[in-house]
């Protein structure tokens, strides 16, 4: 059976999931989703980055202690993810001694082993926002421009990994294809960062510093640094470094590893050259997604564009959210999202759009005691091959097409007329918008996949909707 592994990055639980996680999410969902409808032995990951000074912070800001504090948010986290349908397999905490250690300390070893960890003096500037290390070029009058924060001067020894050493071997990879990083701009992106070559990065952080975190193996004097601990994730989630590491050897390497564009070097640099010095195969594809913006500005609460993810659940449901996200927000460049584009799709696409359809469709069939007659699906209508290429934009338009086909039917033959004059024919019309009305159904499962099973089941009992799937929002 073939098996598909696909993971999202592991979010800081020092504040609630904004829009842009929820659309990482939901991607990873959609093909995960989708994979399983196609038979494949399927396992969805996603988790939360705990060991870090930012949560220890945003805990202390409101009087909490930290492990308190990470539970509750990792309950909200779990909350807006069963909201939005997120089928995930497992989520990793890197807080959990007991799945995520081992995995951390065997990777380490390894690439001890591998002679690529140095203990070094080093002095530079540290910026807390990213929890790492960042030179004068990075930054913008001064600060960084990410965090809009001035760096702190460290000096400090700490463990550092020879990441140097692996520039030209990922840059190999990526070119062969056998690293594949999608889109085509963000290959481009990361072979230019190759080109003037990678330096060797600090590896551990001393433990008199930081308050949490995992002690390096025979060396208690040192935490390990973000790099070894959170990118791990991937890996211990399956089981490395424990003794039943099945899951493991079943799904490494990942199919797919979804994640933002700032966090690109990351995982397309570090990240493999960690795999490679522990001697484990790279993940076969890296999507990197743009990021969202409100009325083309980035989302601010000054400027009062923030969109939350659970305000648009619970005001329009789960299902319309899924759909935006999938269909209205490109994952290979930045995309928008205001209050009234989000409306203005939701009447237009699925009130108006799909809800209306499944409605008239429906009445025809209960009325008129039709039942569906199934249409295989057109092989060559692109959907597979959008899906593929994880083209959601494309896929979900494709179904559109359909709907747009199924209305222009209705328009050309007027079954509710035609039923009227010629009974057979009549009926033989309504059967085939019946049967394309399923073929619809069955391309939405991983999008919208209440929707589809609602749909599936009013054409089983042979039934209208009681009530509109998707009532309009005036």
């Amino acid at each position: 059976m073939p098996k598909f592994y696909i993971t999202t990055p592991i979010f800081y639980p020092n504040a609630n999931l904004h829009i842009g996680h929820a659309y990482t999410t939901t991607v990873a969902d959609i093909l995960a989703r989708y994979h399983r409808l196609n038979g494949d032995k399927t396992y969805f990951l996603t988790g939360s980055d705990e060991n870090t000074e930012k949560v220890v912070r945003s805990a202390k800001s409101v009087g909490e202690d930290t492990k308190k504090y990470l539970d509750d948010i990792v309950s909200n986290f779990k909350d807006l993810f069963a909201k939005l349908e997120i089928s995930y397999d497992q989520f990793i905490r890197t807080s959990d001694e007991e799945n995520h250690y081992p995995g951390v300390i065997e990777l380490w070893k390894r690439i001890a082993d591998s002679g690529d960890l140095e203990k070094r003096s080093y002095s530079g500037l540290y910026c807390v926002g990213h929890e790492s290390f960042i030179t004068e070029k990075d930054l913008v009058d001064g600060k960084c421009p990410d965090h809009n924060e001035t760096p702190q001067f460290l000096e400090e020894e700490n463990w550092f990994f020879k990441l140097s050493k692996y520039t030209e071997l990922i840059k190999e990879k990526i070119k062969s294809g056998e690293f594949r990083i999608m889109p085509e701009t963000r290959r481009n992106e990361i072979l230019a960062q190759l080109d003037r070559g990678l330096e060797d990065i600090s590896f551990s952080r001393p433990a008199n510093k930081v308050s949490v975190g995992i002690p390096v193996p025979g060396d208690p004097s040192q935490k390990i640094y973000v790099w070894c601990d959170a990118l791990t994730n991937y890996i211990s989630a399956l089981g490395f470094g424990r003794k039943d590491g099945s899951l493991f050897k079943e799904f490494w390497p990942a199919d797919v590893q979804i994640i933002g564009k700032d966090i690109l070097r990351f995982h397309a640099a570090i990240w493999p050259a960690m795999l490679l010095s522990a001697g484990l195969p790279l993940p076969k594809t890296l999507l990197v997604h743009g990021f969202i913006t409100s009325g083309g500005k980035k989302m601010s609460k000054s400027l009062g564009n923030v969109i939350d993810p659970m305000e648009l659940v619970e005001e329009y449901g789960a299902e319309a959210v899924r759909y935006f996200l999938a269909r209205h927000i490109s994952p290979f460049e930045d995309g928008d999202i205001t209050r009234e584009s989000f409306k203005e799709a939701y009447n237009a696409n699925l009130a108006n759009g799909l809800g209306n359809l499944v409605s008239r469709i429906m009445k025809m069939a209960e009325q008129n005691q039709v039942k569906s007659k199934k249409l295989k699906v057109e092989s060559d209508n692109g959907y597979d091959k959008a899906i593929s290429e994880y083209d959601l934009k494309t896929a979900s338009d494709l179904i559109w097409q359909m709907i747009a086909g199924l209305d222009e039917k209705i328009q050309k033959d007027q079954p509710f007329k035609l039923i009227k004059t010629d009974k057979e024919k009549g009926k033989a019309v309504i059967g085939e918008l019946v049967s394309g009305l399923s073929n619809v159904a069955e391309l939405l499962a991983p999008f919208m996949p209440e929707t589809a099973k609602e749909i599936q089941k009013l054409i089983k009992e042979n039934k209208m909707p009681g009530k509109p799937l998707f009532p309009r929002k005036d």
